[in-house]
């Protein structure tokens, strides 16, 4: 699916003010940065305007603020780690009403090639509501021209990813795409819609609830459709099966015999769990040692519940991926955070590192599972955004995308 957008190569950006909404809702500790992927992914599209001359104005949220400022989540460190990665000051404006007067004045007094950072979108209140439509318009007088590399927040119709393209437009401004949201559209559009065949999806995570709009899209594009997680064991209870103390959604069992019926008419392999690693309860801490047993999943005892998927699944499973041509993965087979429970995990991310498979893993926990476990350099695209990822995979139009110029 070709993005038939504007992207940041149709503009020029030589004298002008160009407010970039990135995705700088990196992870802080004690006020530093612990993962700069988000950062890194922006410089790109950063660097290409500057390169031509523009005045780079930078927007983004941290964190979730909901109403109004909190110290620990001001874009301070985001700045500073900033200015490193591009080798210039990065003229970070604190002022917690985001386009105040200190924001009007620091962009005035701006020369081509110097960079602002607002501080965080979320300081201003619900970016969602009626304060979005003032925000959006003090947005746009600040800039020029648009554009959107946020593709973690372009899922949501916010003042700073789409409210603020409708101002720009209507005083003759150009709205575009960055690289990173380039590149999220192209991998996820071809994947869901051009997939190179065989096409496997695998779908983790805990509830079936989250993703039921995706089993559905999914099972009418790709060829073979593999469950784990937590949700697997709502499947399991609707082929019949006991599943002891398991998670179980029980509002969605009549949906996953629906799923299940839909995907023998259609003739596509639908995966399920044959084995589990069961325990009495669920680790606490999260990371605790804990005592599992594998169990075939017809006969997870009364008193234990599933956690991950067993040694049996994770052989099928990545024997299901070894002759895929397009793989997109979204979700973990289990509580991946404890090492013990983290082997189905493991297993699945090692079969796609070792695919020749186009391989797309579809943000979120998938992502940070991927990251922790060291295979992110063997997958062909790591997505940005889990939310806005799974909507896409859902079949919606994204309102940051939508909200972009055609060409």
């Amino acid at each position: 699916m070709g993005l038939n957008k504007k992207s940041v190569d149709d503009i020029n950006g030589k004298g002008k003010r160009v407010l970039v909404r990135c995705d700088f809702n990196v992870p802080l500790k004690n006020g530093e940065i612990t993962d700069e992927t988000r950062i890194v992914a922006a410089l790109p599209t950063i660097q290409k305007l500057l390169g031509e001359g523009a005045k780079v104005i930078l927007c983004s949220h941290l964190g979730k603020v909901k109403n109004g400022p909190n110290e620990g989540e001001s874009l301070a460190p985001v700045a500073k780690r900033l200015s490193e990665k591009l080798g210039k000051e990065v003229n970070f404006v604190a002022d917690d009403n985001v386009t105040g007067e200190a924001a009007t004045a620091a962009v005035a007094a701006m020369q081509e090639g110097d960079v602002v950072l607002l501080q965080n979108t979320r300081f201003r209140g619900a970016e969602e509501t009626k304060n979005g439509e003032a925000f959006s318009k003090e947005l746009a007088d600040l800039a020029d021209a648009y554009v959107c590399d946020a593709f973690g927040s372009s899922h949501r119709a916010h003042a700073s990813v789409a409210g603020v393209t409708e101002v720009v437009r209507a005083k003759g401004g150009e709205c575009a795409v960055g690289y990173l949201m380039q590149k999220e559209i192209d991998f996820l559009g071809n994947a869901v819609e051009d997939p190179v065949r065989p096409f496997v999806a695998i779908l983790g995570g805990a509830k079936v609830a989250d993703k039921l709009n995706v089993i559905n899209n999914l099972l009418e594009k790709c060829d073979t459709l593999i469950i784990g997680g937590g949700m697997a064991f709502t499947f399991l209870k609707a082929k019949g099966y006991e599943i002891g103390k398991s998670l179980v959604d029980e509002e969605k069992i009549d949906y996953c015999k629906e799923m299940m019926e839909k995907a023998e008419k259609l003739g596509k392999q639908l995966l399920l769990p044959v084995d589990a690693a069961c325990a009495a309860e669920f680790p606490n801490p999260i990371d605790a040692e804990i005592d599992v047993v594998m169990v075939d999943a017809d006969k997870i005892p009364a008193d234990k519940l599933g956690l991950d998927i067993g040694d049996k699944t994770a052989e099928l499973y990545a024997d299901a991926v070894k002759n895929a041509k397009t793989v997109v993965w979204n979700g973990p087979m289990g509580v991946f955070e404890n090492p013990v429970l983290a082997k189905g995990t493991i297993a699945v991310a090692k079969a796609l590192a070792e695919t020749d498979a186009t391989t797309i893993i579809g943000g979120g926990d998938s992502a940070a599972a991927v990251n922790q476990l060291g295979f992110a350099d063997k997958m062909s695209h790591i997505s940005t955004g889990g939310g806005a990822s799974l909507e896409f995979l859902e079949g919606k139009t994204l309102p940051g995308v939508a909200a972009a110029d055609d060409k």
